[in-house]
């Protein structure tokens, strides 16, 4: 879409992360981080967290970015955990949005 300032498809193991709610995790591959940052430039509303658009298998939903170490956490909330019958250790394909604020 227009307002998308990145677009990005990619698959990964969901983690655990005892840090804010929902605790489950997909780590964003490394070759994505260069431009979620640049995206972020004008996305990000602090703290580096960036809101994106995601789906994961047929669910869509609004979350943000989580930045730790060297790369970005989706979320993986309840209500996706939920609808698409996932867990800690699942691998998943996700496309997040990063949209313009």
């Amino acid at each position: 879409m227009a307002d998308d300032l990145a677009r990005i498809a990619f698959a990964g193991e969901i983690i655990e992360w005892r840090g804010p709610a929902p605790f489950l995790f997909v780590p964003v591959p490394d070759e994505h981080v260069a431009e979620l940052r640049f995206a972020a430039r004008e996305a990000s509303y602090g703290w580096g967290c960036v809101p994106v658009v995601a789906r994961i298998g047929e669910t869509d939903f609004e979350t943000s970015l989580f930045p730790r170490a060297e790369t970005y956490l989706l979320p993986v909330k309840v209500a996706v955990q939920r609808a698409e019958g996932l867990g800690l250790g699942d691998r998943v394909a996700a496309v997040i949005a990063v949209r313009r604020r």
